[in-house]
C-alpha cells in the first residue's frame, strides 16, 4: 500500500458523515471470535457486530457459500426470482410459524414491511379508522422515519419534522397501561420479545401472554421485532418459541446473514395476500448473494447442537460475570437470555457503561453498551470456551483499571 493510500482513523473525520464516533482501532481481519487491527493487535469479540456475527468471523460455511454464489450470479431484478432466495424462504418457513416471506436488506426495512402490511391489512379488512400502532417505550425498530417513530426513544426520532401519525408508546411490561389504552382502533402491537437497545429487558410471561390475548380480543395484529433476538440468539431459533406466544408477523435481520446484509419479514399466507403486486418492493431484497449466505447461516444455526450450545455458553457467561462481580461489586444484575445478555451497573457505577467498553477495548476485548448503564454482550453463537474464558479475563482486567 502506498503512503498516499494509507487508511487511518483520521480519514473518517474527513470523508464520513459524523453520525458515528468509531473507536480509534480499525479491524482488518477476523476469524471465529477473534479480530486483529491494523497493527496486528488481537481482540476477543464479545460484540459480534451488534448481534450480527452469529457464526463469528469468516466461518467456513459462509465463506464457501458466498464464494460459490459469487461465481454464479450476483443480482436479478424482482421481475424474476432466484434459487437461493427460494431455498432460504423454504428453510425459514420450515423453522417457524410463517408461511410466506418478504426479503429486504436490513432490520429497519423488514420492520417497515411489517408495519405497512399491518396498516394495509387493517384498511382492507376493517376500514381506514383502524390504524393505531401501539409500541413500547425504550423499544428500537430501526432508523427509517416510520420505524424510528414506532421505536420508543424520542432522542432518535425528534428533530426531523412531522412524524408519521397514530403511533402510541406505552411502558414495556405494564399490563394495566395496555389494557387501559388498547381499543378496536388498534391495528397492531409491535414489540421486541426481549428489548435490546432499551437495556436488555425481558418480558414477563404474564405480559407477553396478555399482549397476545388483547390483540385477539381487539382484532389487532401482533408484530414481533426479532431483528436482534432471532436466528438462535436466545437459544431458540426465534425468541417467540421460548415464550409460548406466536406473533402474526415477525421481522428478522442482523444475524440472518451472519454479517452479509439481509432482512426478512415473515407472516401467514392469509395476511400476505394484502401485499399484492405493486404494493411493496425492494431492489436488492432477495439478492442471490445475500440469500446464499443466509441459507448457510440458517443451516448451521438451526442444528439442535448449535441451539443447545447457546444455552451452555450463556451459563459460562453468567458464571464468569458473577465471579467478576464478586470481586468488584459493579453489577446489580445480569439480564437477558441466551447470548443476548446485559450486565446492569449498580448505583455506584451509574452512567459508566461506556467507560467499561473503552477500558475493555484497551485490554483487547470488544463489548457493547445498551444505554448508559448496561454493558451488553452479543458474541458469536459458536464462540469457543477458550475464547469466552479469555474475554472474561480481559473484562476482569479492564474493570480493575476503573476501580
Amino acid at each position: 500500500m502506498t503512503v498516499e493510500n494509507k487508511v487511518e482513523r483520521s480519514l473518517f473525520n474527513e470523508v464520513m458523515v459524523p453520525c458515528y464516533n468509531p473507536m480509534e482501532m480499525i479491524p482488518v481481519k477476523g476469524e471465529g471470535a477473534r479480530v486483529w487491527d491494523q497493527q496486528g493487535r488481537e481482540y476477543i469479540d464479545f460484540a459480534g457486530g451488534i448481534a450480527v456475527s452469529c457464526l463469528g468471523h469468516c466461518h467456513p460455511a459462509m465463506v464457501n457459500a458466498v464464494t460459490e454464489q459469487a461465481n454464479k450470479i450476483w443480482h436479478l431484478s424482482n421481475v424474476m426470482t432466484n434459487e437461493p432466495a427460494l431455498r432460504l424462504a423454504k428453510k425459514l418457513t420450515d423453522v417457524c410459524f410463517a408461511e410466506k416471506v418478504f426479503f429486504a436488506n436490513s432490520g429497519a426495512e423488514a420492520n417497515e414491511a411489517a408495519l405497512k402490511l399491518a396498516r394495509r391489512w387493517a384498511a382492507d379488512v376493517h376500514g381506514p379508522e383502524k390504524s393505531e400502532i401501539i409500541a413500547f417505550k425504550q423499544g428500537f425498530h430501526g432508523r427509517t422515519f416510520f420505524t424510528v417513530t414506532v421505536g420508543g426513544q424520542e432522542a432518535y426520532s425528534d428533530g426531523f419534522g412531522p412524524k408519521p401519525g397514530d403511533v402510541t408508546h406505552l411502558p414495556y411490561n405494564d399490563i394495566a397501561a395496555l389494557e387501559a389504552h388498547i381499543s378496536d382502533r388498534t391495528c397492531a402491537i409491535m414489540m421486541e420479545p426481549l428489548q435490546g437497545e432499551g437495556g436488555i429487558i425481558s418480558p414477563t410471561s404474564e405480559f407477553v401472554n396478555t399482549v397476545r390475548e388483547l390483540c385477539d380480543k381487539h382484532n389487532a395484529l401482533l408484530i414481533f421485532d426479532e431483528v436482534q433476538t432471532g436466528n438462535g440468539r436466545t437459544g431458540n431459533f426465534y425468541a417467540y418459541q421460548g415464550l409460548g406466544v406466536t406473533p402474526d408477523i415477525l421481522s428478522t435481520a442482523k444475524s440472518l446473514g451472519g454479517g452479509f446484509p439481509i432482512g426478512a419479514m415473515l407472516t401467514t399466507s392469509e395476511l400476505a395476500t394484502h401485499l399484492k403486486v405493486g404494493t411493496h418492493g425492494s431492489t436488492y431484497g432477495g439478492n442471490p448473494l445475500a440469500c446464499a449466505v443466509a441459507e448457510a447461516v440458517v443451516d448451521v444455526v438451526s442444528q439442535p447442537e448449535t441451539l443447545a450450545g447457546v444455552k451452555e455458553r450463556e451459563a459460562l457467561f453468567r458464571d464468569g460475570l458473577t465471579k467478576i462481580n464478586d470481586k468488584y461489586q459493579i453489577f446489580s444484575e445480569v439480564r437477558g437470555k441466551g447470548l443476548l445478555l446485559g450486565a446492569a451497573l449498580n448505583e455506584e457505577w451509574q452512567g459508566r457503561a461506556r467507560d467499561v467498553l473503552v477500558a475493555a477495548g484497551e485490554q483487547g476485548l470488544m463489548v457493547l453498551v445498551a444505554g448508559a448503564n448496561v454493558v451488553r454482550f452479543t458474541p458469536s453463537l459458536v464462540i469457543t470456551t477458550q475464547e469466552i474464558e479469555e474475554g472474561l479475563s480481559k473484562l476482569d482486567k479492564a474493570i480493575a483499571t476503573l476501580v
